[in-house]
């Protein structure tokens, strides 16, 4: 692996473990703050607002800015950010540097994303956003747990101290390793040119569409796998493990396939995340094959992420840190939106049992469009042929 992308890797698993540790903390934090645990879970919507705000914001306010100091900046701000939430004395302030932490994530991982496809060898692009992803991976897997282990153990607020700890340790690698390459040269309204290209609409379309409905089910998978797999609750969390480890599989697996043959790997994984998430919903209540499918579909949900990833890269060539941060911010949306999916099937009498099914069906969505996107490059690949017989 480069330097400049373990680094660059180093600091992705710092902020999602920022994101995601919270969770194993709420009744911590709500005791400790003297709110409920519904009011203490509002913290996770204001990281994820920051993170849709920011993305486009902060990316394009930034355009300009050389990308080194733009990434020592974006992470010293997400040190100052956690130390700002473990020092908060009240709820309101923490409620407001979750959403200070969510602003610069996305422009960074769209600044990670974008060097690690710029210093890549030729045809091993999907292979670098891979790696990226690897720390956000390892942020689930590893920082989650381990961060919620240090709330319990010392307090909520010794997590927000050793994730800003993690970011702190990962800045002089940034620091030395990041490539010293200049911003972009035009106007920061040149970059929004970007938008007018349908290309990078169709990628950030493919994302949105190919991830809500996986989004949808992980949102809803405790109760998935207690109410419906019979699994006890104490063992949950070795299943997101089993989920974790699928994803980091899962993540290497489909940048190497993407590098061979990118929108046809992420049909194909589309195709079978749609078959594992069909099996969920019918076996999902045996609880050998939801073990297995817990982990199979973690792999697929995180094997289409590079090929999209460096799809939305390519089709905004001029300015892909910015597309890449709206396609984050995008993400985002549609997590939240798949939240508020779930629970409005689940009130309407079906019950979490049918979560698998609308999962599937959102993503055979985005399967159709991945398959409409192929067809027509392939036609648009055999015209060009075409043409340059006729001109030969």
């Amino acid at each position: 692996m480069r330097p400049a992308v373990f680094s660059l890797m180093s600091v992705v698993f710092s902020l999602t473990t920022g994101e995601f540790v919270i969770a194993g903390i709420l009744p911590e934090v709500a005791e400790g703050l003297n709110v409920s645990v519904s009011a203490a879970g509002m913290l996770v919507t204001a990281y994820a607002i920051g993170m849709i705000v920011g993305g486009p914001v902060v990316t394009v306010l930034t355009a300009r800015v050389a990308r080194k100091p733009l990434v020592a900046g974006l992470v010293l701000f997400s040190v100052l950010a956690n130390l700002g939430s473990a020092i908060a004395p009240n709820y309101a302030v923490l409620l407001v540097m979750r959403a200070a932490a969510g602003l610069v994530v996305a422009t960074f991982f769209a600044v990670a994303i974008a060097t690690a496809v710029s210093t890549a060898e030729p045809g091993r692009e999907a292979a670098a956003v891979a790696r990226v992803a690897l720390g956000m991976n390892l942020g689930i897997v590893l920082g989650t747990p381990i961060g919620a282990a240090i709330g319990q153990s010392l307090g909520w607020r010794a997590t927000f101290v050793a994730v800003a700890v993690c970011a702190a340790v990962a800045l002089p690698l940034v620091v030395r390793f990041m490539p010293d390459r200049p911003g972009a040269d035009g106007s920061v309204f040149g970059e929004l040119r970007v938008f007018g290209d349908r290309e990078v609409w169709w990628a950030i379309a493919l994302t949105a569409l190919g991830n809500i409905g996986v989004v949808t089910v992980f949102t809803f998978i405790t109760p998935l796998l207690t109410d419906i797999g019979g699994f006890a609750e104490s063992t949950v969390p070795v299943l997101l493990l089993v989920y974790g480890v699928g994803a980091v599989v899962g993540n290497q697996a489909g940048g190497w396939l993407a590098d061979r043959a990118l929108l046809p790997s992420v049909a194909g994984l589309l195709a079978a995340l749609v078959g594992a998430l069909l099996l969920f919903w019918l076996g999902g209540s045996n609880q050998i094959g939801a073990a297995v499918l817990t982990f199979v579909i973690g792999a697929l949900a995180f094997a289409i992420i590079p090929g999209m990833q460096t799809r939305v890269v390519m089709a905004a060539a001029d300015a892909p840190t910015l597309a890449v941060a709206v396609n984050a911010s995008g993400f985002q949306l549609a997590a939240a939106c798949a939240g508020w999916l779930g629970g409005a099937v689940t009130g309407y009498g079906s019950g979490v049992r049918s979560i698998p099914l609308v999962g599937a069906v959102l993503t055979a969505a985005g399967l159709v469009l991945a398959m409409y996107l192929l067809r027509r490059d392939r036609l648009r690949g055999a015209v060009s042929e075409q043409v340059a017989a006729e001109n030969r």
